[in-house]
């Protein structure tokens, strides 16, 4: 990509849940980010104002629903309203993490779906695309009825693990059944095989390890999860994989949530390194020095470029 992006009909803004990987994708692309400012009224009312002119323009706006994640989804949807009056000829709707994504199907009675009705937010307010990183469920994809561009972590992710050349033999484990799609894609990339942990959830957040389907013995293994929230599952898996004959474990995720006890539990894990991207912002209390932060900028700097272009998005799925 050139140095300085020519095309003034481009425009990229961001709000307030990623600022830095916003900045970060814009110097990618060779622009300045947009100019706007997100305020409050008094009592908490977000007021949004933008201060340049958007007529005519194709806009993107980079905006992760993660924690505060209802401050978040409705600094985006105002956003929205704002561009749509202000004569954008199009919205398109950067986000790296879509929160409200693990209620993607009624579970249970009575149970909300909540990935569909973020769908509906968006296109009812006025969005025309989505681009996102690693759905929680691909099928979440098909609660659009606008175009979605669902990018993968995996390359990225895989790239770091092979540029390591870790000695021993490598497995990549898949620390439930759901995420096996996703274990094979790294593994494929890795020229490695894979191992499954069954386990049980009694009930949310509470993870049960039962058993690994795989051989893992003598290995060194790597856990790969789309999120990790309060790290129950992944600190669980890590240590029944040592007790079972790995080598070593490392972990991996798209997106670190990281919430509640997540730091204290890989901190005291047999984790050896946790290795995430930037798609969610990470405050003070959550870095740790076992964990690796690899950058999505070049990704999404990359699929915005193509589809202001009218060029296929599809290349950067591989």
């Amino acid at each position: 990509m050139s140095n300085r992006y020519l095309d003034p009909s481009l425009k990229v803004f961001s709000l307030n849940s990623n600022r830095e990987l916003a900045n970060e994708i814009a110097k990618e692309i060779g622009l300045e980010l947009g100019k706007c400012s997100v305020t409050r009224f008094s009592d908490g009312e977000i007021q949004i104002n933008i201060e340049e002119s958007i007529r005519g323009c194709e806009v993107f706006v980079i905006q992760s629903t993660s924690s505060p994640v209802n401050e978040n989804l409705m600094e985006l949807l105002i956003m929205i309203d704002a561009l749509k009056r202000a004569s954008a000829k199009s919205i398109n709707i950067v986000m790296p993490y879509y929160g409200y994504a693990r209620q993607d199907r009624k579970a249970r009675s009575r149970e909300p779906i909540t990935a569909k009705l973020v769908a509906n937010l968006l296109e009812t307010a006025g969005a025309a695309r989505v681009i996102t990183l690693d759905l929680h469920a691909p099928q979440i994809q098909g609660f659009f009825d606008i175009p979605i561009d669902h990018l993968m972590g995996v390359p990225i992710l895989a790239e770091y693990f092979r540029s390591k050349n870790i000695n021993k033999d490598i497995v990549i484990v898949s620390p439930d059944h759901g995420g096996v799609t996703r274990a094979r894609k790294m593994a494929e990339r890795l020229k490695a095989p894979i191992a499954i942990i069954d386990k049980r959830r009694p009930k949310p957040n509470v993870a049960e390890v039962m058993n690994i389907v795989g051989n893992i013995d003598g290995k060194v293994a790597i856990l790969i999860d789309d999120i990790i929230d309060t790290a129950g599952t992944i600190t669980l898996a890590a240590s029944a994989l040592i007790e079972n004959g790995a080598a070593q474990v490392y972990a991996c995720c798209t997106h670190p949530v990281l919430s509640g006890p997540a730091i204290e539990r890989i901190e005291n894990s047999k984790i050896k390194e946790l290795v995430v991207t930037n798609t969610i912002a990470l405050s003070e209390d959550k870095k740790s020095d076992k964990i690796v932060h690899l950058s999505v900028a070049p990704l999404i700097a990359e699929a915005i470029v193509r589809v202001h272009e009218k060029q296929s998005v599809s290349k950067l799925f591989d």
